[in-house]
C-alpha cells in the first residue's frame, strides 16, 4: 500500500473510533447524568455531616440556625467560624487533588499518576517549607507561589529524569523518578525544620496532611487557584480524549499537542499548588478516586473529569469527619486517616492484572 493510501485508511480508522466513541457516550447520558447528581447529593450529606459532627455535635436543626438566625452563641459561633471554613476548604482540596490525578493519568497514559506518587505534593511541600523556614512568610496568597514553584519543578524533574535514556519514559519509570525525587524533596524540608524547631511546631500538622487551623481568609486567598485550575481542567476534556488515540491522530483531528500538554501541566500546577498549600502533602487521593470512577463511566475525559472532581471530596470530607470522631475530644489528622484507607486500596490497585481502561 502506498504512503498516501496509508494515511487514509489510518485517518479512516480513527475517524470511524471516534464516531463509535462519539456513539458510545451518546447510549449513556441519561445513566450517567443521573449518577453526577447522585454524587453531588451524597456531597451535600458528607458537607453537613462536617458542619454538624466533631468533638461536640450539634444538630442539623442548630447547624441551619446558625446560617438562618445566628444569635452568637458558642454552637453558632464554631460552626460559622470554624467547621465552615474547614468544611469549604476541604470541599475544595478533594476536588482539586481529584482531578489532578485524573488529569496527570490522562496525559502521561499512566495508572499510576498521582501529585503524591509522583513528587508534585512533595515538591510544593518544599515550597512551602523554605517560604515559612527560610524566609518567615506566613501569608497563604504568598506562599502559595512556592508550593507552585516547588509543584512546577517537581512536575519537570521528575519527567526528564523518567524521559532520559533510549527507552524514553514509562509507567514504571515516572513512578520510581517520582518516588526518588520526592524523597529527595522530603529529605531537604526535614533539613530545614530540624533547625528551626519553632517552624518545625508549626508545620508539622501540615505536614501530616491537615484541614483543620485554617481560617475563611486562607480560603479566600486560595479560592482564586483552585477555581482556575478546576475550570481551565474540566475544560481539557475533549482534547485529551483526542489525544488518547496518539498524538498523530490528535493532530490529526485538530489537537495542538504541545499546547494542550502545557495547559494540562498548568492546570495541574494550580490544583496541586494551592491544595498543598492549604492542607498538606495527601497521597492517594488522586490515585485511587480516577480509577474507581474509571471503573463506573468509562474512560471518556468528559465523565471522568467532572466525576473525579465530586467523588474525591466526598471520600477526603468522609476521612475528615472519622478522624474527628474517633479520637473525641482530639481528633486525628485527615492525611493519617486517608493512608490509613488508601494504602490498602492501593496496594489492591497494584495487585490486579488489569486495571480501568485509560
Amino acid at each position: 500500500m502506498r504512503p498516501a493510501e496509508d494515511t487514509a485508511a489510518v485517518s479512516a480508522s480513527v475517524s470511524a473510533s471516534g464516531a463509535g466513541g462519539e456513539r458510545t457516550a451518546k447510549g449513556r447520558p441519561p445513566a450517567l447524568v443521573a449518577g453526577l447528581l447522585v454524587t453531588l447529593a451524597v456531597l451535600v450529606l458528607v458537607a453537613l455531616a462536617s458542619v454538624a459532627l466533631g468533638a461536640r455535635s450539634v444538630s442539623f436543626g442548630t447547624v441551619i440556625d446558625a446560617f438562618v438566625a445566628p444569635d452568637g452563641s458558642s454552637d453558632h459561633t464554631v460552626i460559622r467560624e470554624l467547621r465552615v471554613p474547614r468544611t469549604l476548604l476541604g470541599l475544595g482540596v478533594g476536588a482539586t487533588l481529584g482531578l489532578a490525578g485524573a488529569l496527570m493519568q490522562s496525559l502521561t497514559r499512566n495508572p499510576l499518576a498521582d501529585p503524591g506518587l509522583l513528587g508534585i505534593n512533595e515538591g510544593a511541600a518544599l515550597g512551602v517549607t523554605l517560604a515559612l523556614g527560610l524566609f518567615g512568610l506566613s501569608d497563604p496568597a504568598v506562599y502559595v507561589w512556592f508550593a507552585f514553584g516547588g509543584a512546577a519543578l517537581a512536575s519537570a524533574a521528575v519527567y526528564a529524569l523518567a524521559s532520559s535514556g533510549r527507552s524514553g519514559s514509562s509507567p514504571v519509570r515516572l513512578a520510581l523518578a517520582g518516588v526518588a525525587f520526592g524523597m529527595v524533596c522530603t529529605a531537604v524540608a526535614s533539613a530545614i525544620l530540624r533547625m528551626d524547631p519553632q517552624t518545625f511546631d508549626r508545620m508539622r500538622f501540615w505536614l501530616t496532611g491537615s484541614l483543620a487551623g485554617q481560617t475563611a481568609d486562607t480560603l479566600v486567598r486560595l479560592a482564586p487557584f483552585m477555581i482556575a485550575g478546576l475550570v481551565l481542567g474540566l475544560l481539557l476534556a475533549r482534547p485529551l480524549n483526542l489525544l488518547a488515540l496518539g498524538d498523530d491522530a490528535g493532530k490529526a483531528l485538530g489537537v495542538a499537542v504541545n499546547r494542550t500538554r502545557l495547559l494540562t501541566g498548568v492546570a495541574v500546577t494550580l490544583l496541586c499548588g494551592a491544595a498543598t498549600a492549604a492542607a498538606g502533602p495527601l497521597w492517594f487521593v488522586g490515585l485511587i478516586v480516577p480509577h474507581a470512577v474509571r471503573a463506573v463511566v468509562g474512560p471518556d475525559q468528559r465523565w471522568v473529569l467532572p466525576y473525579s472532581a465530586l467523588a474525591a471530596p466526598v471520600l477526603l470530607l468522609g476521612a475528615d469527619v472519622v478522624g474527628r470522631l474517633i479520637a473525641r475530644p482530639g481528633e486525628v489528622q485527615v492525611g493519617i486517616v486517608w493512608a490509613v484507607i488508601g494504602a490498602p486500596i492501593f496496594i489492591m490497585l497494584a495487585r490486579r492484572k488489569r486495571v480501568a481502561a485509560l
